[in-house]
């Protein structure tokens, strides 16, 4: 069993003993937590809640409405959801934040309280210490019987969320309808199964064709959208006429495409594409993601005439960065598009909006558009330390080590040689150090990594 508690919310496995899994008593005692910081904070007495399709959801749901309800908070519960939705819909219903029980990607033993502030973003690190230290606390004051939060539904936002897409001026419907697309989709047993074919029909997509569309939140397979997980919509793909596939996550946060051939297009490469559509579209601009994904996005950001910069890993990261830099797309290498003109949030469905206008505007097949980027690849693996090892310095003597190279230390270190680069991360929970190198093949991508493995191992020996 597990809990995990981060700034961001709290995700664990569902069951077994309290601390140790995401039992119920954890679950009222970290809502408690962020309704009493919301009305700490804002003076607000609404709170919006959505929820994917797991198994657990149901439960869970009932046991954070419950509980916002003691303390006095109204709720406003958007039921079977998607993530970018309820960021939308909490600044839009005026509310002090947002829940959403979702576990993202992770297996269907898992859920998590992710966790939003009044503009429908997740909350900063500051903000999710302080509801960590009042889950510590358990200082909870609830509300007497006759000040009890009101509840209610709203099943009309993902509708909404929809209608807001079309109308965005990148979004080009009539020239994805006179493409005629045959699409085939694979939403993985969740509320993906539900959105995604409504926008694609909105869309006028000629054909779709579903693959774990029921949101039974009995995950047909490993819930992360890999290659190794999307066997299925491939051969699909491989055998039938189809222009491409589109894979989201539980919580429709993240898209991966497949070709029309079969093969990946590569979720690194869905920011990419969509991030070269807008900037052709708005005669350039500047983009953002995180350290760990490629450099691709800056390649194409430079070829359009503008800025790109690296934030640390963390969706909350590179919305601050995006806003630091007015950059006009953004995201992470997982799949995650951050387009402002709608929110500042990861969003699969604008994702898939601008890609399918992209695609048709292009006139190019899925694998031609694909080889029509720079093609990197991303090595990840990782060094298992001992417990007294100093994993802080062991990346300071790292940094010294390659000094004269261009180094970021925003979030671990960054090392740059040329167009290839390695990313050195420490786990917050374990004594591990993450290691992300990308190059112009796999093969020089492992050999890389390698290396500075080697140089790990290096450092480590000499202090022993």
């Amino acid at each position: 069993m597990a809990l995990i508690k981060s700034i961001s919310g709290i995700r664990g496995t569902i069951g077994g003993a309290s601390g140790q899994g995401l039992t119920p008593i954890d679950v009222v005692k970290y809502a408690a937590a962020f309704g009493a910081w919301v009305q700490e904070t804002t003076q607000n007495n609404t709170i919006v809640i959505g929820r994917d399709a797991r198994i657990s959801g149901e439960m869970v749901n009932k046991l954070v409405t419950a509980t916002l309800q003691g303390l006095g908070i109204d709720v406003i519960d958007l039921g079977l959801s998607t993530t970018p939705t309820v960021e939308l819909a909490v600044p839009a219903h005026q509310a002090g934040g947002g829940i959403i029980l979702t576990a993202s990607h992770n297996p269907k033993q898992w859920n998590a309280l992710k966790l939003l502030n009044a503009q429908g973003e997740f909350i900063s690190d500051t903000e999710g210490q302080r509801v960590l230290a009042l889950a510590d606390e358990e200082a909870f004051d609830f509300a007497p019987v006759t000040k009890l939060g009101q509840y209610r539904t709203d099943d009309t936002f993902l509708q909404k969320h929809i209608e807001a897409i079309l109308k965005l001026p990148l979004v080009d419907v009539e020239a994805i309808r006179a493409k005629k697309f045959r699409v085939a989709i694979d939403c993985v047993n969740s509320t993906g199964g539900v959105a995604v074919p409504l926008l694609l029909e909105a869309l006028g997509v000629e054909k779709v064709e579903r693959l774990y569309c029921e949101p039974t939140g009995d995950f047909a397979h490993n819930p992360e959208p890999l290659p190794e997980n999307l066997r299925d919509i491939a051969r699909v793909i491989e055998k039938g006429s189809f222009d491409l596939g589109i894979v989201v996550d539980p919580d429709v946060d993240r898209l991966a495409l497949v070709s029309e051939d079969g093969s990946m297009f590569g979720e690194e490469y869905t920011l990419v594409a969509v991030a070269d559509y807008v900037l052709k579209q708005h005669g350039g601009g500047n983009t953002v993601s995180n350290l760990s994904s490629t450099r691709a996005l800056r390649d194409v950001t430079e070829k359009h005439g503008g800025q790109y910069a690296a934030a640390a890993v963390g969706e909350v990261n590179v919305v601050n960065m995006m806003k630091e830099t007015n950059a006009v797309i953004g995201g992470e290498g997982n799949g995650g598009i951050i387009f402002p003109e709608l929110h500042y949030g990861r969003d699969a469905l604008v994702g898939i909006a601008l890609f399918l206008t992209h695609l048709a505007k292009s006139g190019l097949t899925m694998t031609r558009l694909r080889a029509s980027y720079p093609s990197y690849f991303i090595s990840k693996n990782k060094i298992e330390l001992t417990p007294d090892i100093d994993t802080d310095q062991v990346l300071s003597q790292m940094q010294k080590r390659y000094i004269k190279q261009p180094i970021n230390s925003i979030d671990g270190v960054k090392i740059e040689f040329d167009k290839e680069w390695v990313h050195l991360r420490k786990s917050n929970t374990e004594p591990i150090i993450r290691i992300y190198a990308e190059s112009d093949s796999n093969a020089t991508a492992d050999h890389l990594a390698n290396k500075i493995i080697a140089d790990i191992k290096e450092i480590i020996s000499v202090k022993a």
